[in-house]
């Protein structure tokens, strides 16, 4: 079975048919007082445990969520669970409410927006020793940080190949953390500001790197992504998108793609390629769960992009 720990949110979404630039005074940045009248509001489910798990759910893999959530979180529920993904290992605070990020986007992508954690406080609360079917992988994508660090420490201990996710929680985990969370990780992964800012925090080459971890991954946007190991540099070209309507979501798309190749014991770079033809999916889509692909559509774009044969 696989494991995704992560958030899960509400996100609130709205478009400002202006620029923020044209609103902010420079010489009043100090004392700022703006509301933005918005043409656009979408409200979705989020979180990078859901984006995940919808995904490799779509890919047809049984993911498992390991996460809290809030009181507000039945309609959730049964929106994770009509899609495949198994949620009985959510723990829901009924004090509390599941995790909402608000944002404000204007017309030339700009954003400002605010995340209120909400349950997420509790990740640390969770634990995978609880859980009594079999583990296969783990997810550790962003979380609480101190939860992050628990889980991979339990992957250790109890001998859970995982792969670990820093993501937007790096400025927030010390150095100590980060090596907790690194080293003995089966696959690691950031963009490339991310795998730059980790080296600079851990003070480490490339090469040491991979003498904590099995793979590294090196996610680059248009530029498609690196794989590498000791022994190998595989380069990913990205595939095409038929039109690119929101970014947010896409990396967490590679992650279930790559994920769900790497299940099925296939090579690295076909891994890489599927994690590539899953993003493009939530790139042609308004929010990170709005997508939907069957199989059969997965491996014909995959034969359209890569000119092989995929079989899920």
């Amino acid at each position: 079975m696989i494991v995704v720990i992560g958030s899960l949110s509400f996100d609130f979404v709205m478009n400002f048919p202006g620029k923020f630039a044209d609103q902010i005074l420079p010489e009043k940045i100090h004392q700022i007082n703006l509301s933005f009248l918005t043409e656009k509001l979408n409200k979705n489910y989020g979180g990078t445990a859901a984006n995940i798990a919808y995904n490799l759910a779509l890919l047809g893999e049984k993911p498992a969520i390991l996460s809290p959530a809030g009181k507000d979180f039945v309609p959730y529920r049964f929106f994770l669970k009509k899609n495949g993904v198994e949620t009985k290992y959510i723990k829901v605070y009924k004090n509390d409410f599941t995790a909402n990020y608000f944002a404000v986007v204007d017309q030339t992508d700009n954003q400002i927006g605010g995340f209120y954690a909400g349950a997420m406080a509790k990740a640390d609360q969770l634990s995978l020793k609880k859980i009594k079917e079999p583990l296969d992988l783990v997810i550790i994508s962003p979380t609480q940080p101190e939860a992050m660090v628990k889980f991979a420490q339990e992957c250790q201990q109890l001998k859970i190949p995982y792969l670990f996710d820093p993501g937007m929680q790096l400025p927030r985990l010390s150095a100590t953390q980060l090596e907790k969370g690194v080293t003995g990780a089966k696959i690691l992964i950031g963009n490339d500001y991310e795998i730059a800012l980790l080296q600079k925090k851990l003070n480490l080459k490339k090469k040491q790197i991979l003498e904590k971890v099995t793979i590294l991954i090196t996610t680059l946007g248009e530029e498609g992504s690196l794989i590498e190991t000791k022994n190998q540099k595989i380069k990913i070209k990205a595939a095409k998108p038929k039109e690119v309507c929101d970014p947010v979501g896409a990396g967490d798309a590679y992650r279930a793609g790559f994920v769900a190749g790497f299940w099925r014991g296939l090579p690295l770079k076909i891994c890489g390629q599927m994690g590539a033809v899953t993003a493009v999916y939530t790139v042609e889509k308004y929010g990170t769960t709005t997508h939907f692909f069957t199989k059969k559509e997965f491996c014909d774009r995959f034969k359209k992009n890569f000119s092989l044969t995929l079989n899920l």
